[in-house]
């Protein structure tokens, strides 16, 4: 376990998968993350690539050779993350490609994802490089999930989730039986910029949005006030989700989408996918802030 600390926040990171384990309060100890209760869901935040989501049958198509990979890729429960670089107020995690990568994705790459603390922001900043002659197809994302009450005299209807602008938007649903996009979309966002939390809200699966104008989104509490605000300006999907049992609310910056049920399952032309050429690298971020209100 690593930790970032500031006069403000507290930050944790598990050198496995580099996943962001924790923020806090310094001055109150108020936790802001779900604690991955394994009864409920396991995860804290884990970090999607070379995927997002779910391959039709769990493969993709390349140059005419199947590869298998799971949901979300790679990264997330990986131990062969290194710790590359530590500073007063960031910490650097690398995944570079090895004989085990290449037979899922054949393709010599560099993931790093740098978590760098500001006073009440949190920038997490992931960094692809290209090693290879060839270009390299790569969705990612994040998944962060937050407490949701905060507070013990809260409940999770008490909370929101507000976007910066009036959206006038359509969820695509999901295949509960095998996590592919299906062709049907759900009407959720009419002229509001306002999501009430309930637990019924994720009976079918996340709720993903492709069209926002928004690239922020805040959890309020009706009594709290703001509590922190995701800002994914690089990231042009996004996905709401939690277990409807679960007290908390992953808020997921994406860069890529699962497959379709309709998708041929070729690598290039999948949904989302990102393409960089030999040898160039590419970056996007994504912060969360805490609101002042809560740190001080």
């Amino acid at each position: 376990m690593f930790t970032l600390e500031n006069d403000l926040l507290k930050i944790s990171v598990k050198n496995t998968g580099a996943e962001l384990c924790e923020i806090s309060s310094v001055k109150h100890q108020t936790q802001f993350m779900w604690d991955a209760n394994p009864d409920v869901w396991a995860g804290f935040a884990p970090n999607l690539f070379p995927v997002i989501g779910a391959l039709k049958n769990d493969t993709y198509i390349l140059d005419n050779k199947a590869y298998t990979l799971p949901k979300h890729g790679f990264i997330r429960g990986n131990e062969n993350i290194e710790l590359v670089e530590q500073s007063e107020d960031s910490i650097t995690f690398k995944l570079s490609y090895d004989n085990e990568t290449l037979k899922v994705y054949p393709f010599k790459f560099e993931f790093l994802i740098t978590y760098k603390l500001t006073e009440n922001t949190l920038d997490v900043i992931h960094t692809i490089n290209n090693l290879d002659d060839n270009p390299l197809y790569f969705s990612l994302g994040g998944h962060p999930a937050f407490k949701c009450p905060v507070y013990n005299n809260e409940t999770y209807e008490d909370y929101s989730l507000v976007f910066e602008h009036s959206e006038h938007s359509e969820t695509h649903m999901v295949s509960l039986s095998d996590g592919l996009i299906l062709n049907e979309t759900a009407p959720l966002l009419n002229n509001t910029n306002t999501i009430k939390l309930k637990h019924n809200l994720f009976d079918k699966d996340a709720l993903i949005f492709k069209d926002l104008k928004s690239k922020t989104i805040t959890l309020n509490s009706v009594h709290s006030g703001d509590i922190l605000t995701v800002s994914y300006h690089d990231f042009p999907y996004l996905g709401v989700w939690a277990k409807p049992t679960g007290d908390y609310v992953c808020i997921e910056p994406w860069l890529g989408i699962a497959d379709s049920v309709n998708h041929n399952q070729d690598f290039k032309t999948k949904e989302g996918i990102l393409k960089l050429e030999p040898k160039n690298n590419f970056t996007a971020s994504y912060s969360i802030e805490i609101h002042n209100t809560h740190l001080v």
